[in-house]
């Protein structure tokens, strides 16, 4: 059939979630994970060192390095989550759709663009990634404003977390993974 365009089953749950051009996953698992893991550990080294030079104290050098960290995770992964809505039709193999594809399995919320998820993900991307970033700058500078901001932060981050499995919850987790129950065993 020409012009018509192929796809792929997914491996979601629900099985009936709709995602119309699915391209199945490039990468591996390992890949994805491990390219992370060396990104990540780059960004912690690049900032270890630089703190140093600032003399500072052990503590504000960890706190640079995790507020770094997580500020790049928030802007640049959840960030091309939330702006590229679908990545699960990506076939160029593009680490960011991989991971997202990947991630998908767990929680396929993400994959069916739930309002909820796309939602909190846009705060964090848009106003907490950034404002880790910022905090990095105020524990190296000293400002004042360094402890509010970090638990403003934080206070943000726990909030999306606690609506993220509430919303998990209430909808009985029809978008993980399912658990056998203890009687469908067997």
């Amino acid at each position: 059939m020409e012009g018509s365009q192929v796809s792929h089953s997914h491996p979601y749950e629900p099985r009936d979630l709709q995602l119309p051009g699915f391209v199945p996953l490039v990468l591996s698992q390992s890949t994805i994970v491990g390219v992370y893991g060396v990104a990540s550990l780059l960004v912690v080294s690049f900032i270890w060192i630089f703190s140093g030079r600032l003399a500072k104290r052990t503590i504000d050098r960890v706190l640079m390095c995790w507020w770094a960290f997580t500020g790049l995770t928030h802007i640049i992964l959840e960030g091309y989550f939330v702006f590229s809505p679908e990545f699960y039709k990506d076939k160029t193999a593009n680490y960011l759709a991989e991971v997202w594809k990947e991630y998908s399995k767990g929680d396929s919320r993400y994959a069916a663009r739930d309002a909820g998820i796309v939602t909190v993900e846009g705060i964090t991307a848009v106003l907490e990634g950034p404002a880790s970033l910022l905090a990095v700058y105020a524990i190296a500078t000293g400002k004042s404003y360094s402890y509010i901001l970090q638990f403003a932060i934080s206070l943000g981050q726990l909030y999306g977390t606690a609506v993220y499995y509430t919303t998990a919850i209430l909808e009985e987790n029809l978008f993980g993974r399912p658990e056998p129950r203890p009687d469908q065993k067997g």
